[in-house]
């Protein structure tokens, strides 16, 4: 009889037991862990220099001040199915006789395209491959920063497309803008300042 008592005491403890550890899951359910890190990082198309910092002082060594030669950049980031790059330097600061003067808004210090999408700097004072597009100046190349009033910004773009551009040395920043929409897959931009009054 005693066997039996403690058999069913045994019994009833693992039934018990059984049911309240149940029970405890069922009000505590251990949360989905989900992760912060996506499976895929978004890309950044950028552009730098190891010249100057973003929106830091362009050495006058790459402007009207000095040798005027090309700056030394970085391309980082260019996206998959990236057919070229174009590179596009332009002042939105020019003074307001030279927009009446010479009917522009921007100056257009530097325009090159269908650049190599594999490209990933611009050695100093040397041009990239590709093909040169046309200054404000009305030639193709690099032209330097020369502001003639006060710090001008001057910016520093990379777009990379989904093709080539079919068009010929020499085609101006508005013809470029104009063939690269609808084909723009990613862009960059570095902004530098120079002010030539305390230089002068």
């Amino acid at each position: 009889m005693l066997v039996i008592i403690i058999i069913i005491i045994v019994i009833t403890a693992v039934v018990i037991g059984y049911f309240f550890i149940n029970v405890s899951k069922n009000e505590t359910p251990t949360p989905e862990v989900v992760s912060d890190t996506p499976d895929t990082k978004m890309q950044t198309l950028k552009i730098s220099s190891p010249a100057f910092e973003a929106l830091g002082t362009i050495p006058s060594k790459y402007t009207c001040d000095g040798a005027s030669i090309i700056p030394p950049l970085v391309i980082d980031g260019v996206p998959e199915g990236t057919a070229s790059l174009v590179l596009i330097m332009d002042d939105p600061d020019i003074p307001e006789s030279v927009k009446t003067s010479r009917g522009i808004d921007v100056f257009d210090h530097w325009v090159i395209f269908n650049i190599p999408p594999d490209t990933t700097s611009v050695k100093e004072g040397l041009k990239p491959e590709g093909v040169a597009g046309q200054n404000s100046s009305g030639k193709t190349g690099y032209v330097g920063p020369c502001p003639p009033d006060k710090e001008h910004r001057y910016f520093f773009k990379v777009y990379a497309l989904d093709l080539k551009l079919n068009l010929p040395e020499g085609s101006t920043k508005k013809e470029i803008e104009k063939a690269m929409e609808g084909h723009i897959i990613m862009s960059g931009e570095l902004v530098g300042k120079y002010n030539r009054i305390s230089k002068i």
